[in-house]
């Protein structure tokens, strides 16, 4: 249920959700990307129009399809719309009079850090200002990208793909970059299993740490050593590269040794988020945890889909989102939701209306919405009365500054008041239980 962030047709079975078109970027689109970026390719579905094209779209490199222009945002509505909920109720936690259904119940200042996924390149973190406005002001605190996952050196982070993210997140302390690391090249090729296997069994053996070990440099380099890295998501599906149905065991020791690597760089602060899609998919996605020691938030990628798949039923199907936080829950990880939006049912406020619930009451680290059609609200005008619930109960939600740390407080000194401490070394301090203390007047009273 990713989203392939590649400009092609987006593939997948009856689990797979939105693929975000992770880009496949040559050296000449990289250096594009920090002016203009593509925006991604919609996900296949017989439904979905084809995309209109840009006017005057920039050559394209070798097997690179042509940028696509951005559906335009969906404007600020005069009045509800037929069967929306009413716009009337902006804050988050207020019921909808009369619908009976569940709508968020967090309080603005408990709301947790999100943002959505706008674009990989330069127009992803131009649009977030803009998000912000429909928004009513509400500030996005999280910025979301993927690095391309066609070949080793754009996994390695090339130069001037990251600057613009790492310049938005260094504007803030309390801001987040979220960033996708595939953990194989050719990452949507449709690789065999027989071939995938083969790749796994030689990521384990650490002949592919070299390239990590590059990202993370070029991260601390960038001073974004904070950046939270979704690494090899929906691992349990049929899609990527990167996958880990072929062979759970080498996955899971290549996951150990990518995170290891990463963590060896001086200076960096990473937190590697496990992220599945949700459900069963092609195998359990809890055969491929590997383990506590080196996942610090698990993460799950959650769209409306299959068709038909009411909300209610995405929260207690075998793997999905009950199971996701008591999984969480037992191994004492935070969760987040790097990944989710609409899908196979159209537009559907009770899944909006849903899954901002359930974010509410679970406080995840962080959730970005994907935010392009047929998924998003805002750049997606197939999906007013989903975008509606999402803007009425996020719109004018308070910006909560985090409280500063606390200034450490010296401690106080044992010695007596009007006592001077004799400094007699560590040894003899030791023998004697403390340090000798000498009076201020010792010299008057012994006249």
């Amino acid at each position: 249920m990713g989203v392939r962030r590649q400009g092609r047709a987006c593939t997948g079975g009856q689990r797979r959700g939105p693929r975000l078109r992770r880009p496949v970027l040559l050296a000449v689109a990289v250096a594009a990307s920090v002016t203009l970026a593509a925006v991604p390719c919609h996900a296949v579905d017989t439904t979905d129009p084809p995309p209109q094209a840009a006017a005057t779209p920039p050559p394209a490199a070798a097997g690179v399809p042509a940028p696509v222009a951005a559906p335009a945002p969906v404007p600020p509505a005069a009045g509800p719309s037929p069967g929306a909920p009413d716009p009337g109720t902006p804050t988050a936690g207020t019921p909808t009079p009369g619908s009976g259904e569940a709508t968020p119940t967090g309080t603005p200042a408990s709301w947790p850090a999100f943002g959505a996924y706008l674009d990989y390149g330069a127009l992803g973190v131009a649009r977030i200002d803009e998000l912000s406005k429909w928004l009513g002001g509400t500030e996005l605190r999280v910025g979301h990208t993927y690095l391309p996952g066609d070949r080793w050196a754009n996994i390695e982070g090339p130069e001037g793909f990251l600057d613009v993210w790492a310049r938005w997140r260094r504007q803030r302390d309390d801001r987040m970059l979220v960033l996708n690391v595939p953990m194989m090249e050719r990452n949507e090729a449709h690789v065999p299993d027989e071939e995938v296997r083969a790749l796994l069994r030689r990521g384990a053996a650490g002949e592919f740490d070299r390239h990590f070990k590059a990202l993370a440099e070029r991260l601390v380099a960038l001073k974004v050593p904070d950046t939270v890295i979704v690494l090899g998501w929906e691992m349990n599906g049929t899609t990527y590269t990167h996958r880990c149905g072929p062979d759970p065991e080498n996955w899971k020791k290549y996951w150990k040794r990518i995170v290891s690597t990463m963590r060896a760089v001086p200076g960096q602060e990473f937190r590697f988020d496990f992220a599945p899609s949700r459900g069963r998919d092609a195998v359990p996605w809890t055969q491929c945890y590997p383990g506590d020691d080196t996942v610090d938030i698990l993460g799950m990628d959650a769209y409306d889909q299959p068709r038909g798949l009411s909300f209610e039923e995405q929260v207690k199907e075998p793997y999905g989102l009950q199971a996701h936080v008591d999984f969480a829950k037992a191994h004492h990880k935070p969760v987040s939701y790097p990944e989710w939006g609409l899908f196979r049912n159209g537009d559907n406020p009770e899944y909006m209306r849903g899954m901002l619930d359930w974010m509410a009451r679970h406080e995840p680290v962080y959730n970005t919405l994907t935010d392009y059609c047929p998924h998003g609200v805002w750049t997606c005008e197939k999906n007013p009365k989903a975008a509606e619930v999402y803007r009425s109960l996020l719109s004018h939600l308070p910006h909560v500054t985090p409280a500063p740390a606390p200034t450490p407080v010296p401690p106080a000194p044992t010695h007596p008041a009007g006592c001077s401490p004799l400094n007699l070394g560590d040894w003899v301090e030791y023998w004697l239980g403390g340090k000798l203390c000498v009076k201020f007047d010792w010299w008057s009273r012994s006249r």
